[in-house]
């Protein structure tokens, strides 16, 4: 549990160097990371949701794959290609920019829900198929994907099921007035990141990941987990709830959340603290919700207080 919360002091302080003020926002991407989760950053431009990918990825010593998503690409500029060889007479696999460690997906939804669905098989499988021939992924695997709302001009809506890939849906929103100032004195000459170094390896990351999974949940806690999701089925204003992904989704999150704070056990707490990101984007409302101006948000927090809470004895093991 050390090594877990000495990996993630180290990552969050070296990416607070660029993006200032929001310790939670990020806190909560090191924790998709340790929960071996994608990440989906969505937000308005110019808030800084290309820079915390960015920044995420330096700080691991990782292979660093960039895609700039555009209407006219290819599902093959993506998952790479197969090219003859004219000199050994046989064609051969060059990776596209998936095959990398950390993947930055950035403005995903502004290409056609065609090429968006290359990412699927990555994505689930941690694998590609290029022409028939299936090519594994790197063990530490992470795709971290940006994107405007849906109201901005030139976006296609990402398809449901890839939705669901992503463990966590996050924003950032604009800065406080004072960490606005300090963005401008720290970018007077250059910007923070380009002065950004990896402070984890590779296998740090591997291990935590591996070692999150041994923080305990006592059965009510894993109780008050799916009860949380099945309170989202069976919500009027809700069309279709979570599935049993955004239970296991909770699940592991809530153990690098009580991991990264110094626990080797699960409290509702961490649960609650995590619920939003993983089951927001999850939520397909009814037509007449909308009507009524609800939101996901406003379900979210329904679910909050009426779900409840265990009490008791629910951290022994």
């Amino acid at each position: 549990m050390k090594n877990i919360k000495d990996v993630s002091d180290k990552i969050i302080n070296n990416i607070n160097q660029v993006i200032l003020g929001k310790n939670d926002t990020v806190e909560l991407a090191v924790i998709c990371l340790l929960s071996k989760g994608h990440l989906l950053i969505e937000d308005i431009p110019g808030v800084g949701k290309t820079m915390l990918a960015r920044s995420l990825a330096r700080s691991l010593d990782a292979s660093f794959g960039r895609i700039q998503f555009t209407p006219d690409m290819l599902p093959s500029d993506i998952t790479g290609v197969s090219i003859y060889n004219q000199a050994n007479q046989d064609f051969e696999y060059r990776p596209g920019p998936v095959t990398s460690e950390i993947v930055l997906a950035d403005e995903i939804n502004r290409a056609t829900p065609k090429t968006q669905s290359a990412l699927l098989e990555a994505m689930q499988e941690r694998t590609v198929t290029v022409d028939g021939v299936t090519h594994q992924l790197p063990e530490l695997f992470m795709v971290i994907a940006t994107q405007n709302p849906i109201e901005h001009e030139g976006t296609f809506r990402l398809p449901e099921a890839q939705l669901d890939r992503f463990l966590m849906r996050i924003r950032l929103g604009y800065p406080q007035l004072n960490d606005e100032l300090n963005i401008l004195d720290g970018q007077q000459y250059q910007h923070p990141i380009d002065e950004l170094k990896a402070v984890v390896s590779v296998e740090e990351v591997q291990q935590a990941q591996e070692a999150v999974k041994e923080i305990h949940i006592a059965p009510p806690v894993k109780r008050y987990i799916v009860e949380m999701v099945q309170y989202t089925r069976e919500h009027n204003d809700v069309y279709l709830g979570s599935s049993p992904r955004g239970s296991l989704g909770i699940y592991r999150a809530s153990q690098a959340r009580a991991a990264i704070r110094g626990r080797d056990y699960v409290t509702p707490d961490d649960i609650q603290g995590i619920a939003e990101p993983i089951l927001g984007h999850r939520l397909i409302l009814a037509p007449g919700a909308r009507l009524q101006n609800r939101n996901e948000d406003n379900i979210l927090e329904e679910l909050l207080q009426r779900v409840q809470v265990p009490g008791g004895d629910i951290y022994s093991k």
